[in-house]
């Protein structure tokens, strides 16, 4: 663990408890969101229902897909 994140530790244990709350929302307003939900808003894009694809693999892969 860096120094910094230590002191930070340090800092935290120190908050009174009845600021904890505002703490935490400036805590919070510093992180970059993480998509948690599935499927992710790009999923399913592509017509068809994706057994085209299974079907044809070895094809697309001769092709060179992905290449």
């Amino acid at each position: 663990m860096s120094a910094e994140r230590d002191e930070l530790l340090r800092l935290v244990r120190q908050i009174p408890e009845e600021q904890v709350p505002l703490a935490l929302a400036e805590v919070q307003r510093h992180l970059r969101p993480v998509q948690s939900s599935w499927p992710p808003a790009w999923f399913g894009i592509a017509e068809g229902d994706g057994t085209d694809v299974g079907a044809r693999s070895e094809d697309l892969l001769r092709e060179g897909f992905g290449r």
